[in-house]
Protein backbone atom coordinates (compact mmCIF):
# COMPACT_ATOMS: atom_id res chain seq x y z
CA UNK A 1 0.00 0.00 0.00
CA UNK A 2 1.15 3.55 -0.78
CA UNK A 3 0.55 6.59 1.43
CA UNK A 4 -1.42 8.12 -1.45
CA UNK A 5 -3.95 5.28 -1.05
CA UNK A 6 -4.79 6.33 2.51
CA UNK A 7 -7.84 8.47 3.22
CA UNK A 8 -5.92 11.14 5.06
CA UNK A 9 -5.40 14.89 4.96
CA UNK A 10 -3.49 16.03 1.83
CA UNK A 11 -1.17 18.07 4.07
CA UNK A 12 -0.07 14.86 5.81
CA UNK A 13 0.50 13.16 2.43
CA UNK A 14 2.59 16.13 1.36
CA UNK A 15 4.74 15.91 4.50
CA UNK A 16 5.25 12.16 4.07
CA UNK A 17 6.34 12.75 0.47
CA UNK A 18 8.83 15.43 1.58
CA UNK A 19 10.25 12.93 4.08
CA UNK A 20 10.92 10.55 1.20
CA UNK A 21 8.41 7.80 2.02
CA UNK A 22 5.96 6.28 -0.45
CA UNK A 23 5.18 2.70 0.61
CA UNK A 24 3.79 1.69 3.99
CA UNK A 25 5.62 -0.80 6.22
CA UNK A 26 3.69 -3.93 7.33
CA UNK A 27 2.68 -2.45 10.71
CA UNK A 28 1.54 0.76 8.99
CA UNK A 29 -0.48 -1.16 6.37
CA UNK A 30 -2.30 -3.15 9.03
CA UNK A 31 -2.73 -0.48 11.70
CA UNK A 32 -3.41 2.86 10.00
CA UNK A 33 -6.74 2.06 8.27
CA UNK A 34 -8.26 0.64 11.48
CA UNK A 35 -6.83 3.46 13.58
CA UNK A 36 -8.32 5.99 11.14
CA UNK A 37 -11.72 4.35 11.67
CA UNK A 38 -11.38 4.93 15.43
CA UNK A 39 -10.78 1.32 16.47
CA UNK A 40 -8.54 0.39 19.41
CA UNK A 41 -5.38 -1.43 18.39
CA UNK A 42 -2.74 -3.67 19.95
CA UNK A 43 0.32 -3.61 17.72
CA UNK A 44 3.16 -6.04 18.31
CA UNK A 45 6.17 -4.95 16.29
CA UNK A 46 9.90 -4.55 16.77
CA UNK A 47 11.92 -1.34 16.86
CA UNK A 48 12.41 0.13 13.39
CA UNK A 49 9.12 -1.20 12.00
CA UNK A 50 7.59 2.24 11.45
CA UNK A 51 5.10 2.20 14.32
CA UNK A 52 5.49 5.94 15.04
CA UNK A 53 3.81 6.72 11.71
CA UNK A 54 1.20 4.05 12.48
CA UNK A 55 -0.21 6.08 15.38
CA UNK A 56 0.88 9.62 14.45
CA UNK A 57 -0.94 9.78 11.12
CA UNK A 58 -4.37 8.80 12.56
CA UNK A 59 -3.87 11.27 15.44
CA UNK A 60 -3.02 14.17 13.12
CA UNK A 61 -5.81 13.31 10.70
CA UNK A 62 -8.49 14.08 13.28
CA UNK A 63 -6.93 17.05 15.10
CA UNK A 64 -9.36 19.98 15.32
CA UNK A 65 -7.08 23.02 15.13
CA UNK A 66 -9.41 25.63 16.75
CA UNK A 67 -9.56 23.52 19.95
CA UNK A 68 -6.22 24.18 21.66
CA UNK A 69 -6.67 21.71 24.50
CA UNK A 70 -4.93 18.29 24.41
CA UNK A 71 -6.72 15.95 21.96
CA UNK A 72 -4.12 13.17 22.03
CA UNK A 73 -1.48 11.96 24.47
CA UNK A 74 1.41 9.61 23.69
CA UNK A 75 3.13 7.91 26.64
CA UNK A 76 6.75 6.78 26.16
CA UNK A 77 9.17 5.03 28.55
CA UNK A 78 12.09 7.44 28.14
CA UNK A 79 12.93 11.06 27.47
CA UNK A 80 14.85 10.11 24.34
CA UNK A 81 11.85 8.34 22.84
CA UNK A 82 9.62 11.32 23.76
CA UNK A 83 11.91 13.62 21.83
CA UNK A 84 12.10 11.24 18.88
CA UNK A 85 8.31 10.78 18.65
CA UNK A 86 7.71 14.52 19.02
CA UNK A 87 10.13 15.27 16.18
CA UNK A 88 8.41 12.72 13.93
CA UNK A 89 4.94 14.17 14.60
CA UNK A 90 6.26 17.67 13.93
CA UNK A 91 7.66 16.53 10.58
CA UNK A 92 4.36 14.91 9.67
CA UNK A 93 2.44 18.06 10.58
CA UNK A 94 4.79 20.55 8.92
CA UNK A 95 2.24 21.42 6.19
CA UNK A 96 -0.71 21.56 8.56
CA UNK A 97 -1.78 24.90 10.00
CA UNK A 98 -0.56 25.58 13.54
CA UNK A 99 -0.60 22.09 15.06
CA UNK A 100 0.99 22.38 18.50
CA UNK A 101 2.94 19.41 19.91
CA UNK A 102 4.74 19.37 23.26
CA UNK A 103 7.15 16.84 24.79
CA UNK A 104 6.97 16.67 28.59
CA UNK A 105 9.64 14.74 30.48
CA UNK A 106 11.81 14.96 33.56
CA UNK A 107 15.18 16.67 33.40
CA UNK A 108 13.72 19.66 31.56
CA UNK A 109 12.50 22.79 33.38
CA UNK A 110 8.84 22.26 34.21
CA UNK A 111 8.16 26.00 34.09
CA UNK A 112 8.72 26.12 30.34
CA UNK A 113 6.40 23.15 29.84
CA UNK A 114 3.69 24.86 31.93
CA UNK A 115 3.96 28.06 29.88
CA UNK A 116 3.52 26.15 26.62
CA UNK A 117 0.60 24.14 28.03
CA UNK A 118 -1.10 27.36 29.14
CA UNK A 119 -0.88 28.72 25.58
CA UNK A 120 -2.60 25.59 24.24
CA UNK A 121 -1.35 22.25 22.93
CA UNK A 122 -3.05 19.74 20.62
CA UNK A 123 -0.77 16.71 21.22
CA UNK A 124 1.23 15.85 24.35
CA UNK A 125 4.09 13.33 24.22
CA UNK A 126 5.40 12.45 27.65
CA UNK A 127 6.95 10.10 30.14
CA UNK A 128 4.44 8.83 32.74
CA UNK A 129 6.12 10.50 35.71
CA UNK A 130 6.17 14.00 34.25
CA UNK A 131 2.63 13.65 32.84
CA UNK A 132 1.35 12.81 36.34
CA UNK A 133 3.30 15.77 37.73
CA UNK A 134 1.39 18.08 35.38
CA UNK A 135 -1.95 16.41 36.16
CA UNK A 136 -1.40 16.89 39.90
CA UNK A 137 -0.35 20.53 39.41
CA UNK A 138 -3.50 21.15 37.37
CA UNK A 139 -1.46 22.22 34.34
CA UNK A 140 -2.58 19.30 32.14
CA UNK A 141 -6.26 18.48 31.67
CA UNK A 142 -6.95 15.29 29.70
CA UNK A 143 -10.74 15.57 29.65
CA UNK A 144 -10.75 16.36 25.91
CA UNK A 145 -8.34 13.60 24.88
CA UNK A 146 -9.68 11.46 22.04
CA UNK A 147 -6.63 9.23 21.51
CA UNK A 148 -4.19 7.67 23.97
CA UNK A 149 -1.05 5.91 22.70
CA UNK A 150 1.04 3.57 24.86
CA UNK A 151 4.34 3.37 22.95
CA UNK A 152 6.77 0.57 23.88
CA UNK A 153 4.34 -0.55 26.57
CA UNK A 154 6.51 -3.51 27.63
CA UNK A 155 9.42 -1.19 28.33
CA UNK A 156 7.22 1.11 30.42
CA UNK A 157 6.05 -1.84 32.52
CA UNK A 158 9.64 -3.07 32.91
CA UNK A 159 10.54 0.38 34.28
CA UNK A 160 7.77 0.19 36.88
CA UNK A 161 5.29 2.60 35.29
CA UNK A 162 2.19 0.38 35.49
CA UNK A 163 0.48 2.33 38.30
CA UNK A 164 1.33 5.63 36.59
CA UNK A 165 -0.13 4.44 33.28
CA UNK A 166 -3.36 3.33 34.93
CA UNK A 167 -3.65 6.64 36.82
CA UNK A 168 -3.22 8.61 33.58
CA UNK A 169 -5.76 6.46 31.75
CA UNK A 170 -8.30 7.09 34.51
CA UNK A 171 -7.95 10.83 33.86
CA UNK A 172 -8.95 10.40 30.20
CA UNK A 173 -12.52 9.95 28.85
CA UNK A 174 -13.87 6.37 28.71
CA UNK A 175 -14.87 6.89 25.07
CA UNK A 176 -11.29 7.52 23.97
CA UNK A 177 -9.40 5.51 21.35
CA UNK A 178 -6.45 3.57 22.84
CA UNK A 179 -3.53 2.44 20.66
CA UNK A 180 -1.00 0.14 22.36
CA UNK A 181 2.33 -0.80 20.79
CA UNK A 182 4.79 -3.28 22.26
CA UNK A 183 7.68 -5.43 21.06
CA UNK A 184 6.45 -8.31 23.23
CA UNK A 185 2.98 -9.45 24.27
CA UNK A 186 3.26 -10.66 27.85
CA UNK A 187 0.48 -11.34 30.34
CA UNK A 188 0.84 -7.92 32.01
CA UNK A 189 0.44 -6.22 28.61
CA UNK A 190 -2.68 -8.29 27.90
CA UNK A 191 -4.10 -7.33 31.29
CA UNK A 192 -3.67 -3.61 30.57
CA UNK A 193 -5.33 -4.12 27.20
CA UNK A 194 -8.27 -6.00 28.72
CA UNK A 195 -8.85 -3.32 31.37
CA UNK A 196 -8.45 -0.22 29.25
CA UNK A 197 -9.20 -1.08 25.62
CA UNK A 198 -12.50 -1.68 23.84
CA UNK A 199 -12.51 -4.71 21.52
CA UNK A 200 -9.01 -3.96 20.17
CA UNK A 201 -7.72 -5.35 16.91
CA UNK A 202 -4.55 -7.38 17.51
CA UNK A 203 -1.84 -6.86 14.89
CA UNK A 204 1.34 -8.88 15.05
CA UNK A 205 4.41 -8.36 12.90
CA UNK A 206 6.15 -11.29 14.49
CA UNK A 207 9.01 -12.34 12.26
CA UNK A 208 11.98 -10.17 13.14
CA UNK A 209 13.49 -10.94 9.74
CA UNK A 210 10.60 -9.11 8.11
CA UNK A 211 11.07 -5.97 10.15
CA UNK A 212 14.87 -5.97 9.77
CA UNK A 213 15.34 -7.77 6.43
CA UNK A 214 18.32 -5.78 5.20
CA UNK A 215 20.62 -6.15 8.21
CA UNK A 216 23.64 -8.31 7.41
CA UNK A 217 24.71 -9.91 10.68
CA UNK A 218 28.19 -11.23 11.49
CA UNK A 219 29.95 -12.66 14.53
CA UNK A 220 33.66 -12.31 15.27
CA UNK A 221 35.35 -14.58 17.81
CA UNK A 222 37.50 -12.76 20.34
CA UNK A 223 38.92 -13.17 23.83
CA UNK A 224 37.56 -10.62 26.29
CA UNK A 225 41.01 -9.05 26.79
CA UNK A 226 41.39 -8.66 22.99
CA UNK A 227 37.95 -7.17 22.32
CA UNK A 228 39.02 -3.52 22.26
CA UNK A 229 41.85 -4.24 19.81
CA UNK A 230 39.52 -6.30 17.63
CA UNK A 231 36.91 -3.52 17.69
CA UNK A 232 39.56 -1.08 16.46
CA UNK A 233 40.49 -3.47 13.65
CA UNK A 234 36.85 -3.62 12.55
CA UNK A 235 36.58 0.18 12.60
CA UNK A 236 39.79 0.50 10.58
CA UNK A 237 38.84 -2.17 8.03
CA UNK A 238 35.19 -1.29 7.35
CA UNK A 239 34.60 2.11 5.82
CA UNK A 240 31.41 3.14 7.67
CA UNK A 241 30.38 6.67 8.59
CA UNK A 242 28.29 6.10 11.74
CA UNK A 243 28.93 3.37 14.31
CA UNK A 244 26.65 2.56 17.27
CA UNK A 245 28.39 0.32 19.82
CA UNK A 246 26.44 -1.41 22.61
CA UNK A 247 27.83 -2.54 25.96
CA UNK A 248 25.97 -4.32 28.78
CA UNK A 249 27.11 -2.05 31.62
CA UNK A 250 28.01 1.57 32.27
CA UNK A 251 31.54 0.52 33.24
CA UNK A 252 32.02 -1.19 29.87
CA UNK A 253 30.63 1.87 28.07
CA UNK A 254 33.22 4.05 29.83
CA UNK A 255 36.02 1.57 29.09
CA UNK A 256 35.28 1.39 25.35
CA UNK A 257 34.77 5.16 25.10
CA UNK A 258 38.07 5.97 26.85
CA UNK A 259 40.06 3.53 24.71
CA UNK A 260 38.62 4.76 21.42
CA UNK A 261 39.07 8.41 22.45
CA UNK A 262 42.69 7.70 23.37
CA UNK A 263 43.26 6.35 19.86
CA UNK A 264 41.99 9.51 18.22
CA UNK A 265 38.48 8.56 17.12
CA UNK A 266 35.54 10.99 17.04
CA UNK A 267 33.60 9.20 19.77
CA UNK A 268 31.27 9.90 22.66
CA UNK A 269 29.19 7.81 25.07
CA UNK A 270 25.71 7.71 26.54
CA UNK A 271 24.43 5.76 29.54
CA UNK A 272 21.66 5.90 32.14
CA UNK A 273 23.70 7.61 34.86
CA UNK A 274 24.17 10.75 32.77
CA UNK A 275 21.96 13.80 33.23
CA UNK A 276 19.38 14.43 30.55
CA UNK A 277 21.18 17.59 29.47
CA UNK A 278 24.40 15.66 28.81
CA UNK A 279 22.56 12.88 26.97
CA UNK A 280 20.76 15.39 24.74
CA UNK A 281 24.07 17.07 23.92
CA UNK A 282 25.72 13.78 22.97
CA UNK A 283 22.75 12.70 20.83
CA UNK A 284 22.79 16.01 18.94
CA UNK A 285 26.50 15.53 18.20
CA UNK A 286 25.77 12.05 16.83
CA UNK A 287 22.78 13.19 14.75
CA UNK A 288 24.73 16.12 13.31
CA UNK A 289 27.73 14.00 12.39
CA UNK A 290 30.11 15.75 14.80
CA UNK A 291 31.04 12.32 16.15
CA UNK A 292 31.17 9.13 14.08
CA UNK A 293 31.04 6.60 16.93
CA UNK A 294 28.54 6.42 19.81
CA UNK A 295 29.06 3.94 22.65
CA UNK A 296 25.80 3.23 24.50
CA UNK A 297 24.06 1.14 27.14
CA UNK A 298 20.64 -0.38 26.49
CA UNK A 299 18.78 1.93 28.90
CA UNK A 300 20.23 5.13 27.47
CA UNK A 301 19.77 3.98 23.87
CA UNK A 302 15.96 3.88 24.03
CA UNK A 303 14.79 6.44 21.53
CA UNK A 304 17.97 6.58 19.43
CA UNK A 305 16.61 7.04 15.93
CA UNK A 306 19.33 8.18 13.57
CA UNK A 307 18.47 6.96 10.10
CA UNK A 308 22.04 6.97 8.77
CA UNK A 309 23.56 4.49 11.27
CA UNK A 310 25.59 2.09 9.12
CA UNK A 311 26.47 -0.55 11.67
CA UNK A 312 25.50 -1.65 15.17
CA UNK A 313 28.23 -3.41 17.13
CA UNK A 314 27.45 -5.65 20.08
CA UNK A 315 30.68 -5.25 22.04
CA UNK A 316 28.89 -7.35 24.67
CA UNK A 317 26.27 -9.92 23.67
CA UNK A 318 22.98 -9.09 25.43
CA UNK A 319 21.64 -11.79 27.75
CA UNK A 320 18.05 -10.95 26.81
CA UNK A 321 17.36 -11.99 23.18
CA UNK A 322 14.82 -9.19 22.75
CA UNK A 323 17.52 -6.63 23.55
CA UNK A 324 19.48 -7.98 20.59
CA UNK A 325 16.56 -7.22 18.24
CA UNK A 326 16.11 -3.76 19.76
CA UNK A 327 19.82 -3.04 19.33
CA UNK A 328 20.32 -4.11 15.74
CA UNK A 329 17.03 -2.47 14.78
CA UNK A 330 18.82 0.88 15.16
CA UNK A 331 20.33 0.34 11.72
CA UNK A 332 18.47 -0.34 8.46
CA UNK A 333 15.75 2.15 9.41
CA UNK A 334 12.78 2.61 7.08
CA UNK A 335 14.00 0.17 4.45
CA UNK A 336 17.69 1.12 4.30
CA UNK A 337 20.36 -1.57 4.56
CA UNK A 338 22.70 -1.99 7.52
CA UNK A 339 25.16 -4.22 9.36
CA UNK A 340 25.28 -5.83 12.79
CA UNK A 341 28.65 -6.98 14.17
CA UNK A 342 28.91 -9.22 17.24
CA UNK A 343 32.28 -9.45 19.02
CA UNK A 344 31.91 -12.74 20.87
CA UNK A 345 34.03 -13.95 23.78
CA UNK A 346 33.92 -17.71 24.56
CA UNK A 347 31.62 -17.21 27.57
CA UNK A 348 29.11 -15.37 25.33
CA UNK A 349 28.90 -17.94 22.54
CA UNK A 350 25.93 -19.72 24.10
CA UNK A 351 23.99 -16.45 24.47
CA UNK A 352 24.39 -15.73 20.76
CA UNK A 353 23.31 -19.27 19.88
CA UNK A 354 20.11 -18.77 21.92
CA UNK A 355 19.39 -15.51 20.10
CA UNK A 356 20.00 -17.08 16.69
CA UNK A 357 17.70 -20.00 17.44
CA UNK A 358 14.91 -17.91 18.96
CA UNK A 359 14.61 -15.61 15.94
CA UNK A 360 16.02 -17.96 13.30
CA UNK A 361 18.63 -15.36 12.41
CA UNK A 362 21.30 -15.70 9.77
CA UNK A 363 24.43 -14.61 11.65
CA UNK A 364 27.54 -15.50 9.65
CA UNK A 365 30.88 -16.22 11.28
CA UNK A 366 33.79 -14.05 10.17
CA UNK A 367 37.40 -13.57 11.19
CA UNK A 368 38.61 -10.28 12.60
CA UNK A 369 40.70 -8.63 9.85
CA UNK A 370 44.46 -8.99 10.24
CA UNK A 371 46.80 -5.98 10.26
CA UNK A 372 47.97 -6.97 6.77
CA UNK A 373 44.38 -7.03 5.49
CA UNK A 374 43.73 -3.61 7.03
CA UNK A 375 46.83 -2.17 5.34
CA UNK A 376 45.77 -3.69 2.02
CA UNK A 377 42.22 -2.30 2.18
CA UNK A 378 43.46 1.17 3.15
CA UNK A 379 45.95 1.22 0.27
CA UNK A 380 43.22 0.06 -2.09
CA UNK A 381 40.93 2.87 -0.93
CA UNK A 382 43.61 5.48 -1.61
CA UNK A 383 44.30 3.99 -5.04
CA UNK A 384 40.56 3.93 -5.84
CA UNK A 385 40.37 7.62 -4.97
CA UNK A 386 43.41 8.30 -7.15
CA UNK A 387 41.79 6.43 -10.06
CA UNK A 388 38.63 8.53 -9.74
CA UNK A 389 40.72 11.71 -9.78
CA UNK A 390 42.56 10.55 -12.90
CA UNK A 391 39.28 9.79 -14.64
CA UNK A 392 37.38 12.92 -13.64
CA UNK A 393 39.85 15.77 -13.07
CA UNK A 394 42.27 17.78 -15.20
CA UNK A 395 45.71 16.92 -13.78
CA UNK A 396 47.87 18.54 -16.47
CA UNK A 397 49.45 21.15 -14.17
CA UNK A 398 50.37 18.45 -11.64
CA UNK A 399 51.75 16.19 -14.37
CA UNK A 400 54.04 19.05 -15.43
CA UNK A 401 55.28 19.40 -11.83
CA UNK A 402 56.21 15.69 -11.70
CA UNK A 403 57.81 15.75 -15.17
CA UNK A 404 59.89 18.85 -14.47
CA UNK A 405 61.14 17.40 -11.17
CA UNK A 406 63.04 14.71 -13.15
CA UNK A 407 62.26 12.23 -10.37
CA UNK A 408 61.01 8.71 -11.07
CA UNK A 409 57.18 9.00 -11.30
CA UNK A 410 56.63 5.60 -9.68
CA UNK A 411 58.80 6.49 -6.69
CA UNK A 412 57.06 9.87 -6.38
CA UNK A 413 53.68 8.10 -6.32
CA UNK A 414 54.95 5.65 -3.69
CA UNK A 415 56.28 8.50 -1.53
CA UNK A 416 52.99 10.40 -1.79
CA UNK A 417 51.09 7.25 -0.84
CA UNK A 418 53.35 6.82 2.18
CA UNK A 419 52.76 10.44 3.20
CA UNK A 420 49.00 10.03 2.96
CA UNK A 421 48.94 6.77 4.88
CA UNK A 422 51.21 7.92 7.68
CA UNK A 423 49.97 11.46 8.25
Amino acid sequence: MNFDDLKINDDIKSAVDKMGFSKLTPIQTKAIPDALSGRDIIGQAQTGSGKTFAFSIPILNKIFIPDKSPQAIVLCPTRELCIQVTEEIKKLSRDMDKVRILAVYGGQAIGRQIRVLNKGVHIVVGTPGRVIDHIERGTLDLIGVETVVLDEADEMLDMGFRDDIELILRHTPKQRQTLLFSATMRDDIKKIAKLYQNNPKFIKISDSRKTIPKIRQFSFKSDDRDKIDDLVKLIEYYDFNLWLIFCNTRRRVDFVYRNLKRRGYQVDSIHGDMTQKVRDKVMNKFRNGNISILVASDIAARGIDVSEIDVVVNYDIPQNPEDYIHRIGRTARAGDSGYAFNIVAPYEAHDLVKIRKKYNLNVKNKKVPSLEEIERIKNKKVMDDVRKLMENEDLEDYVNVITSSKMDATEVAAALLKMMREK
